[in-house]
């Protein structure tokens, strides 16, 4: 798709956000039985009864779970740079498409910046769809207009690059963050050049 006229979009759903100040494995089962629920009672439910935990230490920490997201250095660093190209002319836009809770979404809005220089995006919490859900790609598809063969859909997850070809759009299956920006390449226009700098955390 090198050198067509017309806009490319970036839809970014990999990971951007670690848990920070948690044991990995445990951050890693939170995260993960947040994205299977829209509401913050029922998770609290669902780890309660998998993990044998009293529920209200868990909502003592996973209702402040959002002010403890940082973002991966890499994955920002590299949106800036395609920031950098879209504002120097180049057809690109940027969306994010993230399985995210309401609460969660909002503080991250509210304490990271760079969530601003996206075009637009869709956290599952707001719309009450998942990926790989089909209807979570329709909803971001729809609002912003989205031309498939011009979209390309980041992710870490394999089921949710699969679930984005399904519905049409070229798709990217990253499990190294380092690695994106060579993977990414050959989708941008020809005068696009990626790099990255300064890999400060792993996925």
């Amino acid at each position: 798709m090198n050198g067509r006229a017309q806009s490319t979009m970036m839809v970014i759903g990999e990971r951007l956000f670690l848990v920070v100040a948690e044991p990995a494995r445990f951050a890693e089962e939170t995260l993960g039985s947040m994205t299977v629920s829209f509401a913050l009672d029922d998770a609290i439910a669902r780890m309660s009864a998998r993990l044998s935990l009293p529920a209200g230490p868990l909502r003592t920490m996973l209702e402040g779970l959002g002010e403890r997201l940082e973002p991966i250095g890499v994955t920002v660093d590299m949106l800036e740079q395609l920031v950098a190209h879209r504002e120097a002319g180049q057809p690109l836009r940027l969306y994010y498409l993230s399985n995210m809770p309401a609460s969660y979404a909002r503080a991250i809005e509210r304490r990271h910046a760079f969530m601003q220089r996206f075009d637009g995006g869709v956290f599952s919490g707001d719309v009450k769809f998942l990926k790989p859900e089909r209807e979570i790609y329709e909803v971001l598809a729809m609002r912003y207009a989205l031309d498939p063969q011009q979209t390309v859909f980041i992710d870490d997850s394999a089921a949710n690059v699969e679930a984005a070809r399904a519905f049409g759009w070229q798709a990217i299956h990253c499990t190294t963050p380092a690695m994106l920006p060579s993977q990414l390449q050959r989708y941008l226009p020809v005068s696009t050049t990626l790099s990255v700098s300064n890999p400060r955390l792993l996925a």
